[in-house]
């Protein structure tokens, strides 16, 4: 292209408008047009007038026409004087009036040379755009017109490596190089000043901004610079050409293009900044102060990770190499960065190398879909992205996407064109990069070489002379106006003549014709490899494909059991790349002539192997696996019936991928590009092929590469050839071309129709919805025979409608393939009559189609079902009756990991089983779908009461595609369900279910629970065996109800319904004597045989064991008891939740208890419950006051008041009553008043060595233990210094810290009275501890003012809410059992649950009430409405502070007495019934049995029963099988005729009404519920640390036993084993092969308990079954266990150890320590001998010893002194005389021996060993082996140490 326009223009004015003044040539070049609106681009800023002349300037705007070629502007500026127009008239131009207050007498105004050209020659223009200026200024003796004329007629080469020298006539010179290289872009130096100017990571985003088309604004006050960088950013982009709106400088007055919505590059001077600021979505790059700002709307993808870093090192290599040398210690004397022409090149290398990095192998994903007339070329994105692994990559996929790559594909994908650096790169370098590019140094020697390539590229010529131009002479006067003269107008006339001289001498010469080198573009190596050695595919280890091509083999060699076997881990494998390309290779083999006829169970498997391969291929298909499959798909099939086949394409279409048209494409491409490949090959005939394949590298021809080197080597081949053919040739060509194309778009629209079409096309499923495919509500349209037979009645549709909905599948179908075809054969250049043709075909290929299907679908469902696995049916328990016989589901795996095989071994789950709702029960029963664990049986159930949570999932099932409808289930036994049904259970029938589980879990009445139901019911099952047509659902259902109906009108009728007696006639008058009333004496006669049952029932027998007050008939009572049981309640009218009696103080009448009622909320008002036997302190329980009682409770007794009201006489009759309690105690009683409890002598603190600091928030923060009083007896002082532990501080929580300092500082008795005399009488009262701690709800209290001289005292503490407990449980539940992969770990979700902090609370409270009662004062817990935390509180004090209660009668006791009589709403807050439906559940009662738990961890040997207990106890206060936990009080009990079944009424004796009866049994026949530590001090109160850190997690929530479900119905699991036992006996003895006595057991599968017994029930089993063998009568295991715990009494007592009074197990020096942090069982040895203590002296036990010649070997007893260095023998263990001494000094060596004669029978022979002394020999024979080594090293430590 040849070029120059300069133009003169010039101009004035404020805000004025340039003019053109003159331009040459003035018609415009026939290649170069004249651009429009340049005199915008000449002063950038606006043209304005300026006082003072400013220097002349000097810049390059670029302009883009509208073909995007660019125009370079070289624009020349100086300023001319004028005289102001408000002086001189005469101006040469018309300008606007100036408004100026006082002018200067000149102003002057800007001229610009501007030189427009299509090259980009920066100085070149500068130094002649000068010259002309210079030939001005000085005057020189050259005409003007002739320097432009010259400057108009150089003709300069684009490219090619040329070298001209130039002149314009005014004695200059100048050389020009041209690039060598056109497609390389020039930089000079700009790239490396942008770098300067911007920083590395700057310049990176401005890249990766530039690449994936954000909007770019560069601001400067420089234009050059402006230029400068946006050249700069462009050529970093290399190989990519940008081609958005490009604007290096941007004139003012077009600003409003930056709110453009396209992207771009523009530069616009910082003059205008503050018109930038709004820009919302735009990056601005300030060059001036060197920062990027990125607007926070605007996310710019970063290059891929490794490459990103080593860009990065790269870069500060080349720009500041002394960056690695900082830190030497003799760092290189100069490590200068090149000089900056270099320097450019070397960046510009790096972006070079990094773009070899990105495309390499680019080549091998090009479709070549047209070689003729011109080629047609498609880029394979999927493909490229997946071989290079980079599928997730932000940034590449955004560049693949962009405009820039759509372009780079167009112009570099030709297989035939010139190349460049780049292609050699991706063609021969991409080996050497992957080698070095962890190497930084070796990169930059790359980058070295690349850069030289560069720099050689725009310099071809080094070393050239120096240009010589004129520059204006900087004289003396030169700023002088007068001496500078106007610019002249040209004579245009002499500069035309130039002109055209120049054009007649071109036309003349010789044209210049440089041959472009074209040649075939290499394509690098193939990509694969490149992924494989960087192994980022998944390693799939030749194992696993393996395993594909043998369950391939087998399938097709009918091998269908191995198959099934191979099937779990083939599904595995396929999650792998490798094994999914293998699997379509072996299927391939199995194809010929385009078809493979299966049987029915091979194509089940197939299918099932295609659809898992499909599952995991994204919708992108990056690895090519569908594209592999989608002929396959096509070829095999099985035949139906006559001439009806089916094909795997109807059972593979679930897949988001044949929804994707941009799959579809590629795939289209992919084939054209083969055809026409192959149309060529033919063409040619053998010999042109066969001398191309020549050529090809043996690399090329390898199975694995596509073949894209061959359609490239062929297509350029023909590009080649195509100029040398005739027309008739061409157009034969380009119509073969043409028809392949229009042949394959065909039968694309053919095998669309394939997978878009479902089977059952009444269900119009595929693309019906958003356009096309949505995952969510997939139908079930995978019909393989496993389905087919079941589903086929509920599928019929009704034939009128069937049209009318296919027709609708049909156009969705037909709109797309529209879509698709019109895309492919646009690009792919097909002609219109053809692709008319196409668009009437297709609605045509569709319905043919549809027909074809309905019959295969009709076919399809007349298969036979495939078999599934039979049904295992559950145990019942006696009395449980099935409602719903089993449903077929599918058990999913949930969040738990050790059944999913996780945590290793096989996975247990998903399971195939059935689902069965009894009476009593959920019960899923089936075996693994893994065939390895296939014979074992899984088990999962919970009782129907405990359910918590239900709703509806939809599943997919991994095996099989189908999307099903499930259940989960969630129960408060934490155990999780979740089911989804077989597609064979029909939707209807598991409504049913969950309706029959409703109304199970709801019972309308608490009598509709299990626990009253049992045996009783008639026959409620639904059968569902077939699915008859006939029998609807309904009728079903109404059986149901009409059954149940029956049932509960029968157990109206059976129920004895209890009367209470009526009292109205027996008129018991207030004033009789008190003490005189017992129960007896206000009974009638008829009444007492119900008031026994009272008496027993109200825990009476504990009261009087705690001497709490009894019942006689007697009128002697002692009136000095400070209690009396009042049967004020026995109607249960004062207070409905309270039991029948109740423990009050003696001096209180009825009459005001009545009244005092009133003030509690539901009337519970404070009674004892406990009484401690040491300092007689009581507990109390009541309620919270009512909020208008709080206040009047609390007012002060002597303040005046109006009149004895109503609530003031209430007040100070509770104020009796509190006063009564606190005189009951004998501390307050004795005769020196409070003496007793009090008088610390401050000698007496500090003697006792501890100091009592108290934090002022509570009471027992520190860890120091309660003054001991000091009445205390000696021996009690020692247990007060044993029990000396840490106190959990209730600050510690957080929440409980709002404490009243006052109580605290009481509490800690911190005034402590002075040594020198006391303090007056009323401060020393008030010192002490108050007589009665009231425990209240901080919330109740506020407000309360508490006076001086009360004896009581408030403890205000805040306590957790029913709704917290409520809310911590579903979470602890979430956390125990999860749903699904929980997010978070278990212990972040156990800590969210906030479980543990309430443990914490309960026990804190508890443990502070456990330490105020021993210390004396009684205590009154009166929280919420007393019968949730005030029954934790009061039954966790009572459990702590008396032993009785840690055995099985005593917690039995303390549940009925304080959970069941005193009324905690057990049906309320476990949501029994309907009514408590919407209540949900709320376990207090399963808080309170963790507290247990926790304690019992802490104290093992305290407790009597086991933690087996307590999880029984949990699992069966929510299950309903017993009705001891049913309803909400006494009162209701009785109602119900529950509270007291008659003895003899019990008919059936299998169902147990009472769970205590049903522990006291079970206890009887098995040790389970016993504590074999169990070994209690006398008296001991137990003070458990409550920090969270203590406590544990119970296992009772996280253990699963899937082999048995729950073990907690013993009769069950009992039952069960049985069975197992019975099945595992083998016919024949196995004789061959010797059965290994080892045992796997799985954590969640097997029950631990069981199979790893500890010892001692170990050795108690065997017991039982060597007296079963011989035939002796069984012993109770109870009393097995008491005779040799008095064995063991007996023998400690002979050898004088200090032993416990009766733990067998426990050694001595455990005494010390009797807070367990962990004490196990041993897991096994001989009762005798080594269970016994060890001291350190000594080592002991039963040898034999052979007797001196001739006698018998004999027992003894032997003794291993370390002190005394010798081995003494006894004759018995008991024996004090010893019979005979080795001396240890003389024995010489201890060896292994061998039996002599004589010798004990049936001992194995390494249990004898030799002693050998200087005098004899001594032979010993140990119980075993393994002793005989213990007694052999012993001696030997003892010969070694000596």
């Amino acid at each position: 292209g040849i070029h120059i326009t300069p133009l003169k223009t010039s101009e004035g004015g404020s805000e004025g408008q340039g003019h053109i003044l003159q331009r040459f040539p003035e018609k415009d070049w026939e290649d170069n047009p004249f651009p429009q609106g340049i005199e915008l681009f000449c002063q950038p800023n606006g043209w304005q007038l300026v006082p003072e002349r400013e220097r002349p300037s000097f810049f390059v705007s670029v302009l883009t026409d509208i073909n995007s070629e660019r125009h370079y502007c070289a624009c020349f500026t100086f300023w001319e004087g004028l005289d102001n127009p408000q002086k001189a008239e005469a101006s040469e131009v018309d300008e606007d009036e100036v408004p100026g207050l006082v002018q200067p007498t000149q102003v002057y105004a800007p001229k610009s040379l501007v030189l427009v050209s299509r090259l980009d020659h920066t100085e070149v223009f500068r130094n002649c755009l000068g010259l002309i200026y210079a030939v001005h200024v000085d005057s020189l003796s050259v005409p003007l017109e002739t320097v432009i004329g010259n400057l108009l007629t150089c003709f300069i080469p684009v490219a090619g490596g040329s070298q001209r020298t130039i002149t314009l006539g005014a004695g200059d010179r100048q050389v020009i190089q041209t690039p060598i290289n056109d497609s390389l872009p020039v930089s000079g130096s700009s790239v490396a000043h942008l770098f300067r100017q911007l920083g590395i990571v700057n310049v990176l985003y401005l890249f990766c901004a530039a690449l994936t088309e954000h909007k770019i604004l560069f601001l400067s006050s420089s234009y050059q610079r402006l230029t400068d960088a946006c050249r700069a950013l462009l050529a970093i982009m290399f190989p990519l050409k940008y081609s958005f709106t490009y604007v290096p400088i941007l004139p003012g007055k077009l600003l409003e293009v930056l709110s453009t919505p396209t992207p771009f590059i523009i530069g616009v001077n910082s003059f205008f900044r503050s018109e930038t600021q709004e820009l919302l979505d735009v990056i601005i790059a300030d060059l001036d102060g060197g920062t990027v700002t990125i607007p926070e709307c605007v996310h710019i993808s970063l290059l891929p990770d490794p490459l990103l870093q080593q860009t990065q090192t790269a870069l500060s290599m080349v720009l500041d190499p002394e960056l690695e040398m900082a830190d030497h210690a003799f760092p290189p004397s100069s490590t200068q960065p090149s000089t900056l022409k270099i320097q450019d090149k070397e960046i510009r290398a790096v972006f070079l190398w990094l773009f070899g990095q990105l495309f390499h192998g680019y080549r091998w994903c090009l479709h070549i879909i047209r070689i003729h007339p011109e080629p047609v070329i498609r880029f394979h994105k999927a493909a490229f992205l997946g071989q290079r692994a980079l599928t997730e990559d932000d940034f590449l996929m955004k560049v693949l996407d962009g405009m820039a790559f759509a372009g780079f594909i167009s112009e570099r994908g030709l297989p035939y064109r010139p190349t460049d650096l780049f292609d050699d790169l991706i063609a021969n370098q991409v080996e050497r990069i992957r080698q070095e590019e962890c190497s930084p140094h070796k990169v930059m020697n790359h980058i070295k070489e690349l850069a030289e390539q560069l720099f050689k590229n725009e310099n071809p010529y080094p070393a050239v002379a120096m240009h010589k131009v004129q520059r204006p002479a900087e004289s003396p006067g030169h700023n002088d106006p007068k001496n500078l003269a106007i610019f002249p107008l040209l004579d245009d006339v002499t500069i035309q003549l130039f002109i055209d001289h120049a054009a007649a001498k071109l036309k003349t010469a010789p044209p210049v014709v440089k041959a472009e080198l074209k040649g075939m573009v290499p394509s690098g190596p193939p990509l694969e490899d490149i992924v494989d050695r960087h192994g980022h595919v998944l390693a799939n280890s030749a194992r696993r494909l393996e395993v594909v091509r043998n369950c391939i083999t087998y399938i097709f060699d009918n091998k269908m059991l191995e198959a099934k076997k191979l099937m779990p881990a083939v599904l595995r494998a396929l999650k792998g790349r490798a094994a999914r390309v293998c699997l379509t290779q072996e299927l391939n083999q199995h194809v010929l002539q385009n078809r493979a006829v299966l049987d029915d169970q091979q194509f089940d498997y197939i299918v099932r192997m295609m659809n898992c391969t499909l599952q995991d291929c994204s919708h992108m298909d990056e690895h090519g696996i569908a594209a592999i499959l989608l002929p396959l798909v096509t070829a095999f099939c099985r035949k139906l019936g006559a001439g009806i086949t089916q094909f795997a394409y109807s059972c593979v279409q679930e897949h988001m991928v044949w929804t994707n048209m941009q799959f579809w494409e590629a795939m289209f491409y992919s084939d054209v590009q083969n055809h026409i490949r192959a149309l060529y090959l033919e063409a040619d005939g053998g010999e042109q092929s066969t001398a191309y394949i020549h050529t090809l590298t043996p690399s090329d021809l390898s199975p694995s590469t596509p073949p894209v080197s061959w359609t490239a080597g062929l297509a350029s081949e023909q590009s080649r050839l195509w100029p040398t053919l005739s027309k008739e040739q061409q157009s034969e060509r380009v119509q073969k071309e043409e028809s392949t194309v229009f042949s394959q778009a065909i039968h694309y629209a053919n095998r669309m129709s394939y997978l878009l079409l479902p089977l059952d096309t009444s269900k119009n499923r595929l693309l019906n919805r958003s356009g096309i495919g949505d995952v969510e509500s997939v139908s079930n349209s995978y019909v393989t025979n496993s389905i087919a037979g079941s589903m086929a009645e509920s599928y019929d549709t009704e034939s009128g409608f069937e049209d009318a909905e296919s027709s609708d599948v049909a156009n969705s179908v037909v709109r797309f393939i529209n879509r698709f075809v019109d895309k492919v054969c646009n690009e792919s250049g097909v002609t219109n009559e053809h692709l008319k043709a196409l668009h009437a075909m297709i609605p045509d290929i569709v319905q043919m189609h549809i027909e074809t299907l309905d019959a295969v679908h009709r076919e399809s469902k007349r298969l036979p079902p495939i078999q599934k696995p039979k049904l295992l049916r559950p145990i019942l328990l006696a009395g449980e009756e099935l409602v719903m016989d089993g449903m077929r589901v599918h058990l999913i795996s949930d969040g738990r990991e050790e059944a999913t095989g996780a945590l290793g071994g096989p996975p247990l789950l998903p399971a195939e089983g059935a689902i069965f709702l009894t009476t009593y029960r959920l019960i899923f029963k089936g075996t693994p779908n893994d065939p390895l664990v296939g014979e074992q049986v899984v088990t999962r159930s919970f009782p129907i009461a405990s359910l918590t949570k239900e709703k509806r999932i939809s599943v997919s099932l991994s095996m099989d595609q189908f999307i099903q409808e499930g259940l989960q289930l969630r129960s408060c036994t934490f155990q999780l369900l979740k089911i989804a049904f077989d597609e064979e259970v029909a939707s209807d029938l598991a409504e049913v279910f969950r309706k029959h589980m409703h109304k199970l879990r709801y019972p309308q009445h608490v009598q509709g629970t299990f626990a009253f139901t049992v045996g009783q019911s008639g026959k409620t099952l639904v059968e569902h065996k077939t699915k008859d047509k006939n029998q609807s659902i309904k009728t079903l259902s109404k059986n149901l109800v009409k059954s149940a109906k029956r049932t509960i009108s029968r157990q109206n009728v059976t129920r004895k319904k209890y009367s209470p007696p009526t009292w109205e006639n027996r008129s018991i008058s207030e004033e009789l004597d008190q003490g005189s009333l017992t129960l007896s004496s206000t009974i009638r006669s008829s009444d007492r045989q119900t008031m026994s049952n009272v008496v027993e029932r109200a825990c009476c027998r504990d009261y009087q064991r705690l001497g709490l007050g009894t019942l006689s008939n007697s009128l002697t009572r002692s009136k000095n008891e400070p209690f009396r049981i009042s049967t004020v309640n026995r109607m249960y009218t004062v207070c409905r939740s309270y039991p029948g009696l109740l423990i009050v103080p003696q001096s209180i009448p009825d009459s005001t208890i009545q009244r005092i009622s009133r003030c509690y909320r539901q009337n519970r008002f404070p009674v004892v419950c406990w009484r401690s036997s040491r300092t007689k302190a009581v507990l109390l329980r009541s309620a919270g006051l009512h909020a208008k009682g709080v206040v009047g409770f609390f007012k002060s007794p002597n303040a005046p008041s109006a009149g004895p009201s109503q609530a003031d006489s209430t007040s100070l009759e509770q104020e009796k009553y509190m006063q009564a309690i606190i005189s009951s105690m004998p501390s307050y009683c004795e005769p020196s008043g409070r003496n007793t409890l009090g008088g610390f002598t401050s000698t007496h603190m500090s003697t006792s060595g501890r100091t009592h600091t108290y934090t002022s928030g509570f009471p027992l923060a520190g860890n120091s233990r309660l003054l001991a009083p000091k009445h205390l007896r000696e021996d009690d002082k020692s247990n007060w210094h044993r029990a000396n532990w840490k106190w959990g501080s209730i600050r510690g929580s957080g929440r409980l810290s709002a404490y009243n300092p006052e109580v605290g500082n009481r509490l800690s008795s911190k005034e402590s009275p002075q040594p020198n005399g006391g303090p007056s009488e009323a401060l020393f009262l008030r010192q002490q501890r108050a007589y009665l701690y009231i425990i209240g709800d901080k919330a109740q209290l506020k407000g309360g003012k508490q006076d001086s001289f009360q004896q009581w005292e408030v403890v205000p503490i805040e306590v957790c809410d029913v709704r917290q407990v409520k809310n911590s449980f579903k979470k602890l539940i979430k956390a125990c059992v999860p749903s699904s992969e929980p997010i978070m770990t278990f212990h972040r979700c156990l800590e969210e649950s906030e479980w543990m902090c309430l443990l914490h609370r309960v026990l804190q409270v508890s443990v502070l009430v456990v330490e105020l009662l021993d210390t004396g004062s009684s205590v009154m817990v009166s929280l919420e409405d007393g019968w949730d935390v005030t029954t934790q509180v009061v039954s966790l004090v009572q459990l702590l502070s008396d032993p009785y209660y840690r055995t099985f009668d005593g917690f039995r006791l303390l549940v009925e007495k304080e959970w069941l009589s005193f009324g905690h709403r057990f049906s309320h807050r476990g949501a029994q019934t309907l009514a408590s439906q919407s209540s949900g559940f709320t376990p207090v009662f399963l808080q309170f049995l963790d507290c247990v738990h926790q304690i019992h961890l802490q104290f093992p040997m305290e407790f009597e029963f086991s933690q087996y207990y307590l999880k029984f106890l949990a699992y069966h206060y929510v299950s309903n099988r017993f009705r001891t936990f049913l309803l909400d009080s006494d009162y209701e009990r009785i109602e119900l005729g529950v509270l007291y079944e008659e003895k003899g009424e019990r008919k059936n004796p299998q169902v147990c009404k009472s769970v205590w009866d049903y522990i006291d049994r079970l206890n009887k026949k098995t040790p389970m519920f016993f504590n074999y530590m169990f070994s209690p001090e006398d008296e001991e109160v137990l003070r458990p640390y409550s920090f969270i850190s203590n406590l544990k997690v119970w296992d009772f929530y996280t253990e699963e036993t899937l082999s048995e479900g729950p073990s907690y119905d013993w009769e069950l699991v009992q039952r069960g084993r049985q069975e197992r036992l019975a099945e595992e006996v083998p016919d024949k003895p196995d004789t061959t092969t010797p059965k290994s006595q080892r045992r796997i057991v799985w954590p969640c599968y097997d029950s631990r308990s069981r199979v790893v017994p500890d010892a001692i029930t170990k050795l108690l089993q065997d017991l039982q079954s060597l007296e079963a063998e011989l035939g002796l009568p069984p012993e109770k295991w109870k009393d097995t266990w008491d005779k040799i715990k008095a064995n063991q009494r007996a023998e400690s007592k002979l050898e004088n150890r200090p032993s416990f009074n009766s733990s067998l197990l426990m050694s001595s020096n455990l005494s010390h320590q009797r807070r367990s942090q962990g004490v196990y069982l041993p897991e096994s040895g001989w009762l005798t001998g080594f269970l016994l203590p060890l001291t350190p002296r000594s080592f002991e036990g039963i040898l034999y010893k052979k007797g001196a010649l001739l006698k018998p070997w004999k027992p003894r007893w032997f003794v291993l002194d370390k002190t005394k260095h010798q081995l003494r023998y006894y004759e018995t263990r008991q024996d004090k005389e010893c019979t005979g001494v080795i001396e240890l000094a003389e024995v010489e060596s201890v060896i292994p021996g061998t039996p002599t004669m004589g010798a004990p029978k049936n001992i194995e022979e390494k249990a004898f060993f030799d002693l050998k002394t200087t005098k004899r020999v001594y032979n010993f024979c140990a119980q075993d082996s393994f002793n005989a080594h213990l007694w052999m090293d012993s001696i030997q430590s003892c010969l070694s140490d000596a």
